[in-house]
């Protein structure tokens, strides 16, 4: 990226200026610029295409807190499970993502607090079927819907998962966008991550492990909350 004109460089100040081509320069501490810095410059790009997960964290932390990712609150770090029978969808888009959590949390142990996941976002989606169970430790809070005639139904609905599974079909399908650029379900990740979208989506026998769910809309029928001794 070009220097500004109007910002003095290292060694070249109005009260020092500079006698040499930029090439061959240094400043008052030795530091080698021009060339040589350039060819660091070119090494550290090498470096970033090699390692591209290491920029990918550090950016998606930020683009999480500044709430331009699916979730846009601290995450409790306690997993839970989703299961249907089926899902459909129209507008579909997945990328990676990075979820935080509060401060302190003692659910953090060596995390440093960050979880990993997909997001999967989703315009307007229903689920046949629908089961939710979180483990509280030795107990677990289920929660099931859509069980009869009507199906569970949200809308703008995201999940940040780590595991998924299911029989899965797409139409119309591009994998291998760049996230900043995604337009099937309205929601845009950061630039420079590996992304995919489909104009629908259809999943049997769902199975997901979550850490956080968000939806514009997201209707019940059938709801039924209880503790058991097994989960979803």
């Amino acid at each position: 990226m070009a220097s500004s004109p109007d910002v003095p460089s290292a060694g070249n100040t109005p009260e020092n200026p500079a006698s040499g081509s930029p090439s061959d320069t240094t400043n008052a501490a030795g530091t080698a610029t021009g060339d040589e810095r350039r060819g660091r410059v070119r090494a550290r790009r090498a470096a970033v295409m090699a390692v591209p997960a290491t920029l990918i964290a550090a950016g998606l932390a930020i683009l999480t807190a500044e709430g331009a990712l699916g979730v846009q609150f601290a995450i409790s770090g306690m997993p839970f499970t989703v299961t249907a029978t089926e899902l459909n969808g129209t507008g579909f888009e997945q990328f990676g993502s990075l979820d935080n959590m509060a401060d302190g949390s003692p659910n953090a142990g060596d995390s440093g607090g960050q979880v990993l996941v997909i997001t999967s976002a989703i315009k307007n989606a229903t689920l046949t079927k629908l089961c939710q169970s979180v483990d509280l430790g030795g107990t677990n809070l289920l929660i099931k819907a859509g069980g009869g005639k009507e199906k569970v139904s949200a809308r703008d609905l995201t999940t940040d998962s780590t595991e998924l599974s299911g029989d899965a079909s797409f139409d119309n399908i591009e994998i291998g966008n760049d996230a900043s650029t995604l337009t099937k379900a309205g929601v845009k990740g950061p630039i420079g991550v590996f992304s995919q979208q489909a104009d629908t989506v259809r999943i049997a026998h769902l199975r997901q492990t979550n850490y956080a769910t968000t939806a514009g809309v997201f209707r019940l029928p059938g709801l039924k909350l209880s503790f058991s001794d097994s989960g979803c």
